[in-house]
Protein backbone atom coordinates (compact mmCIF):
# COMPACT_ATOMS: atom_id res chain seq x y z
CA UNK A 1 0.00 0.00 0.00
CA UNK A 2 1.02 3.58 -0.66
CA UNK A 3 2.85 5.56 2.69
CA UNK A 4 0.83 8.00 4.15
CA UNK A 5 3.68 10.36 3.38
CA UNK A 6 3.46 9.67 -0.06
CA UNK A 7 -0.26 9.93 0.17
CA UNK A 8 -0.44 13.24 1.79
CA UNK A 9 1.72 14.61 -0.70
CA UNK A 10 0.03 13.56 -4.06
CA UNK A 11 -2.96 14.86 -2.14
CA UNK A 12 -1.85 18.26 -1.42
CA UNK A 13 -0.42 19.17 -4.42
CA UNK A 14 -3.76 18.14 -6.03
CA UNK A 15 -5.44 20.20 -3.90
CA UNK A 16 -3.53 22.80 -4.00
CA UNK A 17 -3.88 22.94 -8.30
CA UNK A 18 -7.71 23.23 -8.28
CA UNK A 19 -7.33 25.46 -5.71
CA UNK A 20 -5.33 27.56 -8.45
CA UNK A 21 -7.50 26.58 -10.83
CA UNK A 22 -10.30 27.31 -9.35
CA UNK A 23 -9.50 30.66 -7.89
CA UNK A 24 -8.22 31.85 -11.12
CA UNK A 25 -11.34 31.24 -13.18
CA UNK A 26 -13.34 33.11 -10.51
CA UNK A 27 -11.56 36.35 -10.99
CA UNK A 28 -12.29 35.88 -14.68
CA UNK A 29 -16.07 35.25 -13.88
CA UNK A 30 -16.21 38.10 -11.24
CA UNK A 31 -14.47 40.62 -13.33
CA UNK A 32 -16.80 39.54 -16.21
CA UNK A 33 -19.96 39.56 -13.80
CA UNK A 34 -18.44 42.95 -12.65
CA UNK A 35 -18.12 45.20 -16.04
CA UNK A 36 -22.07 43.35 -16.81
CA UNK A 37 -23.22 45.12 -14.15
CA UNK A 38 -21.55 48.53 -14.48
CA UNK A 39 -23.29 47.92 -17.72
CA UNK A 40 -26.74 47.65 -16.78
CA UNK A 41 -26.26 49.94 -13.75
CA UNK A 42 -25.31 53.02 -16.45
CA UNK A 43 -28.52 54.84 -16.09
CA UNK A 44 -29.51 54.08 -12.14
CA UNK A 45 -28.26 57.12 -10.21
CA UNK A 46 -28.02 54.69 -7.06
CA UNK A 47 -25.85 52.38 -8.32
CA UNK A 48 -21.98 52.96 -7.23
CA UNK A 49 -19.42 51.33 -8.40
CA UNK A 50 -18.50 49.63 -4.60
CA UNK A 51 -22.07 48.34 -5.13
CA UNK A 52 -21.66 46.84 -8.30
CA UNK A 53 -18.31 45.62 -7.06
CA UNK A 54 -20.25 43.57 -4.32
CA UNK A 55 -23.31 42.52 -5.71
CA UNK A 56 -20.58 40.85 -8.37
CA UNK A 57 -19.08 38.87 -5.62
CA UNK A 58 -22.21 37.59 -4.33
CA UNK A 59 -23.50 36.40 -8.26
CA UNK A 60 -19.86 34.79 -8.94
CA UNK A 61 -20.18 31.46 -6.40
CA UNK A 62 -23.02 30.40 -8.24
CA UNK A 63 -21.65 30.80 -11.51
CA UNK A 64 -17.91 29.28 -10.40
CA UNK A 65 -20.23 25.99 -8.96
CA UNK A 66 -21.12 25.10 -12.31
CA UNK A 67 -17.70 24.61 -13.92
CA UNK A 68 -16.56 22.97 -10.61
CA UNK A 69 -16.04 19.60 -12.37
CA UNK A 70 -13.53 21.43 -15.16
CA UNK A 71 -11.91 23.04 -12.17
CA UNK A 72 -10.82 19.77 -10.78
CA UNK A 73 -10.05 18.38 -14.39
CA UNK A 74 -7.76 21.40 -15.19
CA UNK A 75 -6.16 21.00 -12.04
CA UNK A 76 -5.60 17.58 -12.15
CA UNK A 77 -4.30 17.74 -15.41
CA UNK A 78 -2.18 20.35 -13.92
CA UNK A 79 -0.91 18.30 -11.22
CA UNK A 80 -0.21 15.17 -12.71
CA UNK A 81 1.76 16.81 -16.07
CA UNK A 82 4.22 18.49 -12.87
CA UNK A 83 5.00 15.23 -10.77
CA UNK A 84 5.58 13.70 -14.61
CA UNK A 85 7.79 16.06 -15.62
CA UNK A 86 9.75 16.50 -12.15
CA UNK A 87 10.11 12.51 -12.52
CA UNK A 88 8.52 12.08 -9.13
CA UNK A 89 5.27 9.89 -10.40
CA UNK A 90 8.80 7.99 -12.03
CA UNK A 91 10.28 7.13 -9.12
CA UNK A 92 7.36 6.36 -7.00
CA UNK A 93 6.47 3.79 -9.88
CA UNK A 94 10.04 2.47 -9.60
CA UNK A 95 9.33 2.05 -6.13
CA UNK A 96 6.51 -0.45 -6.86
CA UNK A 97 3.43 2.12 -6.44
CA UNK A 98 1.38 1.23 -8.76
CA UNK A 99 -1.00 3.56 -10.89
CA UNK A 100 -3.94 2.73 -8.56
CA UNK A 101 -2.45 3.87 -5.99
CA UNK A 102 -0.97 7.01 -6.05
CA UNK A 103 -4.46 7.66 -7.84
CA UNK A 104 -6.18 7.06 -4.76
CA UNK A 105 -5.01 10.39 -3.07
CA UNK A 106 -6.31 12.57 -5.40
CA UNK A 107 -9.18 10.33 -6.22
CA UNK A 108 -10.25 10.64 -2.18
CA UNK A 109 -9.37 14.26 -2.28
CA UNK A 110 -11.66 15.05 -5.10
CA UNK A 111 -14.73 12.97 -3.45
CA UNK A 112 -14.37 15.43 -0.65
CA UNK A 113 -14.44 18.40 -2.28
CA UNK A 114 -17.64 16.97 -3.84
CA UNK A 115 -18.98 16.53 -0.16
CA UNK A 116 -17.67 20.23 0.51
CA UNK A 117 -19.10 21.73 -2.84
CA UNK A 118 -22.69 20.68 -2.15
CA UNK A 119 -22.87 20.95 1.75
CA UNK A 120 -20.97 23.70 2.53
CA UNK A 121 -20.09 25.91 -0.86
CA UNK A 122 -23.82 25.45 -2.73
CA UNK A 123 -25.61 26.49 0.25
CA UNK A 124 -23.58 29.44 1.10
CA UNK A 125 -23.53 30.29 -2.80
CA UNK A 126 -27.26 29.77 -3.09
CA UNK A 127 -27.60 32.33 -0.40
CA UNK A 128 -25.31 34.62 -1.92
CA UNK A 129 -27.24 34.69 -5.16
CA UNK A 130 -30.32 35.39 -3.20
CA UNK A 131 -29.07 38.38 -0.93
CA UNK A 132 -27.93 39.88 -4.68
CA UNK A 133 -30.63 39.37 -6.46
CA UNK A 134 -32.55 40.99 -4.01
CA UNK A 135 -30.36 43.51 -4.36
CA UNK A 136 -30.14 44.57 -7.27
CA UNK A 137 -33.89 44.56 -7.63
CA UNK A 138 -33.68 47.33 -5.25
CA UNK A 139 -30.77 48.93 -6.90
CA UNK A 140 -31.75 48.74 -9.82
CA UNK A 141 -35.57 49.66 -10.01
CA UNK A 142 -35.94 49.98 -13.95
CA UNK A 143 -34.70 46.52 -14.17
CA UNK A 144 -37.13 43.39 -14.08
CA UNK A 145 -35.58 39.96 -12.54
CA UNK A 146 -37.11 38.17 -14.92
CA UNK A 147 -37.12 34.64 -16.93
CA UNK A 148 -37.07 33.32 -20.43
CA UNK A 149 -40.65 32.03 -20.40
CA UNK A 150 -43.70 33.22 -18.85
CA UNK A 151 -44.61 31.87 -15.10
CA UNK A 152 -47.69 30.39 -14.35
CA UNK A 153 -49.11 30.03 -11.13
CA UNK A 154 -52.47 27.61 -10.53
CA UNK A 155 -54.04 27.97 -7.11
CA UNK A 156 -57.30 27.77 -5.39
CA UNK A 157 -60.04 29.74 -3.44
CA UNK A 158 -63.56 30.12 -2.04
CA UNK A 159 -64.63 31.27 -5.51
CA UNK A 160 -62.95 28.37 -7.60
CA UNK A 161 -59.89 28.29 -9.33
CA UNK A 162 -57.28 30.88 -10.78
CA UNK A 163 -54.29 30.14 -13.04
CA UNK A 164 -52.01 33.33 -13.27
CA UNK A 165 -48.98 34.43 -15.79
CA UNK A 166 -46.98 36.54 -15.52
CA UNK A 167 -44.11 37.60 -17.64
CA UNK A 168 -41.91 39.33 -14.82
CA UNK A 169 -41.27 38.78 -10.79
CA UNK A 170 -39.40 40.58 -8.36
CA UNK A 171 -39.14 40.03 -4.72
CA UNK A 172 -38.86 36.04 -4.73
CA UNK A 173 -42.09 35.86 -6.98
CA UNK A 174 -44.21 38.30 -4.13
CA UNK A 175 -44.85 40.99 -7.11
CA UNK A 176 -45.69 39.86 -10.68
CA UNK A 177 -45.60 42.20 -14.03
CA UNK A 178 -47.71 41.90 -16.83
CA UNK A 179 -50.10 39.69 -15.22
CA UNK A 180 -52.64 37.35 -16.80
CA UNK A 181 -55.56 35.87 -13.95
CA UNK A 182 -57.87 33.32 -15.56
CA UNK A 183 -60.73 32.84 -13.50
CA UNK A 184 -62.75 29.39 -13.22
CA UNK A 185 -65.62 28.25 -10.73
CA UNK A 186 -65.88 25.57 -8.26
CA UNK A 187 -67.30 23.92 -11.44
CA UNK A 188 -64.42 24.20 -13.48
CA UNK A 189 -66.83 26.97 -15.81
CA UNK A 190 -64.56 29.86 -16.87
CA UNK A 191 -65.63 32.95 -15.71
CA UNK A 192 -63.79 36.01 -16.67
CA UNK A 193 -59.62 37.09 -17.33
CA UNK A 194 -58.36 39.86 -15.72
CA UNK A 195 -54.99 41.92 -17.25
CA UNK A 196 -53.16 44.07 -15.40
CA UNK A 197 -49.87 45.72 -15.17
CA UNK A 198 -48.55 44.23 -11.59
CA UNK A 199 -50.18 42.20 -8.83
CA UNK A 200 -48.89 42.35 -5.16
CA UNK A 201 -49.21 39.29 -2.68
CA UNK A 202 -50.77 40.90 0.48
CA UNK A 203 -52.81 39.37 3.25
CA UNK A 204 -54.11 36.13 1.44
CA UNK A 205 -54.68 37.65 -1.81
CA UNK A 206 -53.53 39.15 -5.41
CA UNK A 207 -53.93 42.83 -5.98
CA UNK A 208 -54.06 43.28 -9.43
CA UNK A 209 -53.22 47.02 -10.31
CA UNK A 210 -54.51 48.47 -13.34
CA UNK A 211 -56.88 45.96 -15.05
CA UNK A 212 -58.81 45.08 -17.59
CA UNK A 213 -61.62 42.16 -17.21
CA UNK A 214 -62.93 40.45 -19.93
CA UNK A 215 -65.88 37.75 -19.36
CA UNK A 216 -67.58 35.85 -21.96
CA UNK A 217 -71.04 37.91 -23.19
CA UNK A 218 -69.32 41.16 -21.40
CA UNK A 219 -68.27 43.83 -22.81
CA UNK A 220 -64.26 44.52 -21.00
CA UNK A 221 -64.41 47.15 -17.92
CA UNK A 222 -61.28 48.52 -16.45
CA UNK A 223 -60.91 48.63 -12.74
CA UNK A 224 -58.16 50.18 -10.64
CA UNK A 225 -57.74 47.14 -8.34
CA UNK A 226 -58.42 43.57 -8.35
CA UNK A 227 -58.70 41.44 -5.45
CA UNK A 228 -58.12 38.01 -6.37
CA UNK A 229 -58.18 35.38 -3.21
CA UNK A 230 -55.41 32.72 -2.83
CA UNK A 231 -54.71 29.45 -0.91
CA UNK A 232 -51.11 29.94 -1.76
CA UNK A 233 -48.25 30.95 1.41
CA UNK A 234 -46.12 33.40 0.62
CA UNK A 235 -43.45 30.69 1.24
CA UNK A 236 -45.17 28.48 -1.08
CA UNK A 237 -45.07 31.32 -3.76
CA UNK A 238 -41.60 31.67 -3.12
CA UNK A 239 -40.27 28.70 -3.59
CA UNK A 240 -42.40 28.24 -6.89
CA UNK A 241 -39.95 31.07 -8.56
CA UNK A 242 -36.94 29.45 -6.97
CA UNK A 243 -35.32 28.03 -9.92
CA UNK A 244 -33.69 24.64 -9.09
CA UNK A 245 -29.97 26.05 -9.99
CA UNK A 246 -30.29 28.19 -7.41
CA UNK A 247 -31.87 26.55 -4.77
CA UNK A 248 -29.66 25.48 -1.79
CA UNK A 249 -28.96 21.93 -1.45
CA UNK A 250 -30.45 21.28 2.49
CA UNK A 251 -33.67 23.07 1.04
CA UNK A 252 -33.94 20.44 -2.23
CA UNK A 253 -36.07 18.17 -0.74
CA UNK A 254 -38.57 20.82 1.21
CA UNK A 255 -39.10 22.34 -1.97
CA UNK A 256 -39.88 18.79 -3.71
CA UNK A 257 -42.89 18.29 -1.37
CA UNK A 258 -44.29 22.39 -1.31
CA UNK A 259 -43.80 22.05 -5.00
CA UNK A 260 -45.91 19.25 -5.35
CA UNK A 261 -48.22 19.99 -2.35
CA UNK A 262 -49.26 23.58 -4.81
CA UNK A 263 -49.91 21.31 -7.98
CA UNK A 264 -46.63 22.58 -9.41
CA UNK A 265 -44.19 20.00 -11.41
CA UNK A 266 -41.08 19.22 -9.06
CA UNK A 267 -39.21 17.29 -11.58
CA UNK A 268 -36.28 20.43 -11.66
CA UNK A 269 -35.73 20.21 -8.02
CA UNK A 270 -35.62 16.25 -8.29
CA UNK A 271 -33.03 16.60 -11.03
CA UNK A 272 -31.35 18.88 -9.41
CA UNK A 273 -31.01 17.00 -5.93
CA UNK A 274 -29.77 13.89 -7.56
CA UNK A 275 -27.19 15.96 -9.68
CA UNK A 276 -25.76 17.27 -6.55
CA UNK A 277 -25.62 14.07 -4.29
CA UNK A 278 -23.76 12.47 -8.08
CA UNK A 279 -20.97 15.76 -8.19
CA UNK A 280 -18.74 13.76 -5.72
CA UNK A 281 -18.40 10.56 -8.05
CA UNK A 282 -18.40 13.10 -11.28
CA UNK A 283 -15.26 15.14 -9.59
CA UNK A 284 -13.56 11.08 -9.21
CA UNK A 285 -13.91 10.32 -12.95
CA UNK A 286 -12.49 14.04 -13.65
CA UNK A 287 -9.28 12.78 -11.77
CA UNK A 288 -9.56 9.23 -13.85
CA UNK A 289 -9.84 11.17 -17.12
CA UNK A 290 -7.11 13.66 -16.00
CA UNK A 291 -4.72 10.73 -15.25
CA UNK A 292 -5.93 8.94 -18.46
CA UNK A 293 -3.87 12.32 -21.01
CA UNK A 294 -1.33 13.37 -18.58
CA UNK A 295 0.78 10.66 -17.36
CA UNK A 296 2.50 10.48 -20.12
CA UNK A 297 6.73 11.17 -19.80
CA UNK A 298 6.69 15.16 -20.97
CA UNK A 299 9.84 14.63 -22.10
CA UNK A 300 8.60 11.72 -24.88
CA UNK A 301 6.49 14.91 -26.20
CA UNK A 302 2.65 15.05 -27.07
CA UNK A 303 1.80 17.10 -23.55
CA UNK A 304 0.16 19.74 -26.02
CA UNK A 305 -2.31 16.82 -27.58
CA UNK A 306 -2.37 15.30 -24.07
CA UNK A 307 -3.96 18.70 -22.85
CA UNK A 308 -6.20 18.58 -25.91
CA UNK A 309 -7.51 15.31 -25.61
CA UNK A 310 -8.44 15.86 -22.24
CA UNK A 311 -10.07 19.08 -22.59
CA UNK A 312 -12.12 17.31 -25.25
CA UNK A 313 -13.03 14.48 -22.81
CA UNK A 314 -14.31 17.01 -20.36
CA UNK A 315 -16.75 18.47 -23.31
CA UNK A 316 -18.16 15.41 -24.82
CA UNK A 317 -18.80 14.50 -20.97
CA UNK A 318 -20.15 17.83 -20.32
CA UNK A 319 -22.32 17.60 -23.37
CA UNK A 320 -23.35 14.27 -22.55
CA UNK A 321 -24.45 15.53 -18.98
CA UNK A 322 -26.09 18.31 -20.56
CA UNK A 323 -28.25 16.08 -22.61
CA UNK A 324 -28.97 13.24 -20.17
CA UNK A 325 -29.97 16.08 -17.94
CA UNK A 326 -32.74 17.26 -20.55
CA UNK A 327 -34.05 13.97 -20.92
CA UNK A 328 -34.86 13.56 -17.19
CA UNK A 329 -36.20 17.26 -17.21
CA UNK A 330 -38.42 16.49 -20.29
CA UNK A 331 -39.77 12.70 -17.94
CA UNK A 332 -37.87 10.89 -20.56
CA UNK A 333 -35.70 9.26 -18.03
CA UNK A 334 -35.62 9.40 -14.17
CA UNK A 335 -33.97 12.04 -12.05
CA UNK A 336 -31.50 9.92 -10.38
CA UNK A 337 -30.40 7.69 -13.93
CA UNK A 338 -30.48 11.30 -16.00
CA UNK A 339 -27.90 12.51 -12.25
CA UNK A 340 -26.20 9.31 -11.86
CA UNK A 341 -25.46 7.92 -15.25
CA UNK A 342 -22.99 10.41 -16.87
CA UNK A 343 -21.15 10.39 -13.27
CA UNK A 344 -20.61 6.44 -13.54
CA UNK A 345 -20.47 5.80 -17.47
CA UNK A 346 -17.33 8.83 -16.79
CA UNK A 347 -16.13 6.26 -14.05
CA UNK A 348 -16.07 3.13 -16.03
CA UNK A 349 -14.38 4.83 -19.07
CA UNK A 350 -11.52 6.32 -17.07
CA UNK A 351 -11.15 3.59 -15.26
CA UNK A 352 -11.00 1.19 -18.84
CA UNK A 353 -8.87 3.85 -20.45
CA UNK A 354 -6.15 3.38 -17.34
CA UNK A 355 -6.30 -0.02 -17.66
CA UNK A 356 -5.64 -0.11 -21.23
CA UNK A 357 -2.33 1.70 -20.65
CA UNK A 358 -1.18 0.76 -17.00
CA UNK A 359 -1.80 -2.77 -17.03
CA UNK A 360 -2.89 -3.53 -20.55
Amino acid sequence: MIGRTLGLYLGSRFVKSVAVVFFTIFALIYMVTFVELLRRSSDSPNASAALMAWLAFLDTPMVAEQILPFVVLFGAMAAFINLTRKLELVVARAAGVSVWQFLAPPALAALGLGLVAIGVYNPLSATMKQHAEIAEARVLKNKLLANDTSMWIRQTSPVGQSILRASASTDSGLRLFNVSAYVFDKAGAFLERADADEADMVGGEWRLSHVVITAPGVAPRRADVYHLATNLLPSQVVQSFVSPESAPFWSLPRLVKDTEEAGLDAVGYRLRFQSLLALPALLAAMVLIAAAFSLKLSRMGGVGMQVLGGVGAGFVLYVARKLVSDLGAAGVLSAPVAAWSPAVVANMLGALTLLNREDG
